[in-house]
């Protein structure tokens, strides 16, 4: 029996753009001809999996037609939530489609990640389905490369060959994260692997309200175009909860299948940068690159209300002294130790390291090493131009 994928799409991706009232989902943001959704897409064009389910609400729903149409996914059906209730309804609304038999395993993925070796990726699930049943649930759990206070953590331990899971922590310090990482905790990656049966079976017995008010708000749903509107009377009622709050948590059934692959929820400017870094070569075009006094930059993708740069700082470079009215800057300190002066306060920063710049703030760098200083630079504004630069000081002459 095929695997049924469910891609969880309806997230609205504030995190990014904290001052901006419109906005890209993170999930539908174009990284230069590609998407988060659609790199989800590629990866279940698998014959493992069946045809996807996607779970989203009215606002996205032209932005998912058009990139399914995009990757001739023409087999699929829409999962329409009328307000939004977080992920457990999410999950269990789509199990309770009657196209889905009771036994058929579903994998339920999140529309915002990067995934990479996708054959591991694969390799795991098809090992792991044999020990699927009609109570338990598995995880993916991945193996931390930083002790991050952005993700939630799980600590296993082995019970007949299977990783069952003991403990979930929710966003631990980066302090009490190295703690976890130490004793064999994984990142909770937000994806599941579990049978239908085992989905109902779960909810009956720890949600009842939310169980009955999806059942019937599927029940009372229209179906048209590929498309389930859910009762919005009934999906009204339904309390909003997440997944791992509403069943994780209370089950103790739960094994995780733990993966040391490259993943990433791209929930930061510093993950985007980072990734850009990671693939700049795709980016990179010497029309781009511009040469100054104290070095030079690189314009390596521009996108909606953002702009991608890296900028190079030669051995005892200095920029100006300077502010903009019309954007603001996330920096990731990639090589060498820039000295950072942000309005009144004057710091170093080592490779990894963010600074982030408000817009209107008074900023610098410096770089006094004799090595070069390598940044990453996400710009977010509406206007986006080197014209956008008031200069107080500046070494090479140019102090407006």
């Amino acid at each position: 029996m095929k695997i049924r994928p469910v891609i969880l799409c309806g997230g609205s991706g504030t995190r990014l753009w904290p001052n901006l009232n419109k906005h890209e989902a993170k999930q539908f943001i174009d990284f230069g001809g590609w998407t988060l959704f659609g790199r989800t897409l590629e990866r279940i064009k698998n014959p493992i999996f069946d045809y996807p389910i996607i779970s989203t609400n009215l606002k996205y729903i032209k932005n998912i037609k058009k990139i399914l149409n995009k990757y001739k996914i023409k087999n699929y059906k829409i999962i329409l939530e009328p307000v939004k209730k977080n992920t457990a309804p999410a999950i269990i609304t789509s199990a309770l489609l009657k196209e889905i038999s009771d036994k058929q395993p579903m994998i339920f993925l999140s529309a915002d990640h990067i995934i990479e070796k996708i054959k591991k990726f694969n390799a795991e699930i098809k090992k792991n389905i044999k020990f699927l049943n009609e109570k338990n649930i598995f995880i993916f759990g991945i193996k931390p490369s930083i002790p991050s206070d952005q993700f939630g953590y799980f600590i296993t331990k082995k019970k007949n060959n299977l990783n069952k899971v003991i403990n979930f922590l929710e966003k631990p310090s980066k302090l009490k994260a190295k703690r976890v990482i130490k004793k064999g905790g994984y990142w909770n990656s937000g994806m599941f692997f579990v049978k239908k049966e085992s989905l109902i079976h779960n909810f009956k017995l720890f949600q009842k309200n939310i169980y009955k008010n999806s059942l019937k708000s599927i029940t009372n749903s229209k179906l048209r175009n590929n498309t389930y509107h859910l009762d919005k009377k009934y999906f009204k009622k339904i309390p909003s909860k997440s997944f791992d709050y509403a069943i994780l948590e209370k089950n103790k059934n739960i094994n995780a299948i733990k993966l040391n692959i490259p993943w990433s929820d791209l929930g930061s400017w510093k993950e985007i940068l980072l990734m850009f870094n990671k693939y700049k070569s795709n980016y990179l075009k010497k029309k781009n690159i511009y040469y100054r006094p104290w070095g030079s930059f690189t314009n390596l993708y521009k996108g909606k209300n953002f702009l991608i740069k890296e900028l190079s700082v030669k051995p005892k470079g200095i920029l100006s002294l300077q502010k903009h009215y019309h954007r603001a800057e996330h920096w990731v300190v990639i090589q060498g130790k820039p000295i950072i002066t942000l309005n009144n306060k004057r710091f170093s920063k080592k490779p990894t390291e963010t600074i982030f710049i408000p817009k209107g703030s008074i900023h610098r760098i410096q770089n006094l090493g004799n090595k070069t200083v390598r940044i990453m630079e996400a710009q977010l504004g509406s206007v986006l131009k080197e014209t956008d630069i008031v200069r107080y000081e500046d070494i090479y002459g140019r102090a407006n």
